[in-house]
């Protein structure tokens, strides 16, 4: 299925890609720093968002997992890490014509790094953005944003967009799955073909009295005793 070697895909987009990845991050930790600065407080819509400092959060995205912090930071931390390396892998293999994955994969970058930053020099993650959902609130950062709209993009892509989609949607992807089957077709018909001629060869009984040569071709046999 896959005969291409991998080979590092850096063009255009992904040089871009670069920059948005610094700019994300940077975005992240400079909130955090301004927040912890100027100690924001604020109500932007009632019960639905506001603004507060001094939020540290021990766990993951969205204040999550963050019982028992002593535990869940190394955890974390390498899970992040791995997830990081993941992450590059694809970023570096992953080919420039898969543009909304490879946006996808840039802003999982962005997130994890964000976060991992504030885990490796605080072992907590600063959040100031707060959310009203189920009748509580659940504070967040811009990596968390950066994390969780890279995990919707990503799931679209697998799922509908992608030439390698569950379910194709787009023109591409129809047509590259198409083509696909047909080379596979294509594929399974030689390799019938050259078993078929592998069975109608000739083939060789040895008995203790003689030996026979039997041609599947024509059905002609040949003593020698």
């Amino acid at each position: 299925m896959f005969k291409k070697k991998l080979k590092p895909q850096f063009g255009k987009l992904s040089i871009i890609l670069l920059v948005v990845i610094a700019v994300l991050i940077a975005a992240d930790l400079l909130t955090k720093y301004l927040e912890e600065q100027f100690v924001w407080s604020a109500v932007i819509i009632p019960n639905f968002i506001v603004i507060k400092s001094g939020i540290h959060n021990p766990g993951c995205a969205f204040s999550f997992l963050d019982e028992h912090p002593e535990i869940g930071q190394p955890v974390l931390i390498t899970l992040t890490f791995l997830l990081l390396a993941v992450l590059i892998f694809a970023f570096i293999f992953l080919p420039n014509k898969h543009v909304v994955l490879k946006v996808a994969v840039s802003l999982l970058i962005s997130g994890a790094v964000g976060n991992l930053v504030d885990r490796l020099a605080f072992n907590y993650v600063r959040d100031w953005f707060g959310l009203w959902m189920f009748g509580s609130i659940a504070f967040c950062n811009l990596a968390d944003f950066w994390i969780v709209i890279g995990a919707i993009l990503a799931v679209l892509d697998l799922m509908f967009l992608n030439d390698w989609a569950v379910f194709p949607l787009t023109k591409r992807a129809k047509a590259a799955q198409q083509a696909r089957k047909e080379e596979e077709d294509k594929e399974n018909a030689q390799r019938n073909n050259v078993n078929a001629e592998a069975e109608s060869g000739t083939n060789i009984e040895i008995n203790s009295d003689n030996v026979t040569l039997k041609s599947n071709t024509d059905g002609e046999e040949k003593n020698n005793e």
